[in-house]
């Protein structure tokens, strides 16, 4: 594919976007919540897991912790034991107990809608700040996770790059801000839905023709 300009990428973006808002109308977080708190605990129990797991998992939990301080006061142990079928479940439960100790100590056990305090809190990058931003309070927000990674590489828009900040960065410039929410959901969904990280659907893909990778065996 030839080199694109910035407006080049700009305009195809549009243009793949117009057509995922058909594919996909009512592209949102698939993670299961009521509250705030809630999000916050999924997301980073969702990290190396899927969402359906963390769904299957919640459910018990969310009746049990209601509040920040309820999480906080919760043992390592008994957290541990909870979130084990997500992987990686010590550093879940330290992040979640850590996260919600200075909820109720500073922010009167809410979220706060800031990004950049969420990034300066355990457990929460940018990532997962984003996502709340995004999902709870209505601001903006590029969540980059694998399937935004694997995408934005196929669809050309970064060349052989897996750092998420990086990508997170280039994407600001070439999607609008008011876009990037409706964006990256409908990066997962498509990611879930047609362009698997092994075998993409090419055949049946939307966006095929608007795709560099579209065809190509192996696409990375």
């Amino acid at each position: 594919m030839v080199r694109e300009t910035l407006q080049q990428k700009q305009a195809r973006a549009r243009s793949i976007l117009r057509l995922l808002k058909k594919e996909y109308p009512h592209a949102t977080c698939e993670l299961d919540w009521s509250t705030p708190l809630e999000l916050a605990v999924a997301t980073i129990l969702s990290a190396q897991c899927t969402d359906k797991r963390v769904n299957l998992v919640t459910p018990a939990l969310f009746r049990k912790y209601r509040a920040a301080r309820d999480w906080a006061a919760a043992p390592q142990e008994t957290l541990e034991t909870e979130f084990h079928s997500t992987g990686f479940f010590r550093n879940k439960a330290k992040n979640v107990r850590a996260l919600m100790a200075r909820l109720d100590a500073e922010f009167g056990g809410e979220l706060p809608g800031d990004f950049d305090v969420l990034v300066s809190l355990p457990g929460i990058g940018r990532k997962t700040a984003n996502l709340l931003v995004a999902t709870v309070f209505g601001k903006p927000g590029l969540v980059v996770d694998t399937h935004f990674i694997r995408l934005s590489n196929r669809l050309g828009f970064v060349r052989n790059e897996t750092d998420a900040t990086k990508i997170e960065f280039a994407l600001q410039k070439i999607v609008p801000a008011k876009d990037w929410t409706g964006w990256s959901h409908r990066m997962v969904w498509h990611g879930r839905r047609r362009c698997f990280a092994r075998g993409p659907d090419c055949a049946n893909c939307a966006l095929a023709a608007l795709c560099p990778s579209a065809g190509k065996a192996g696409a990375k």
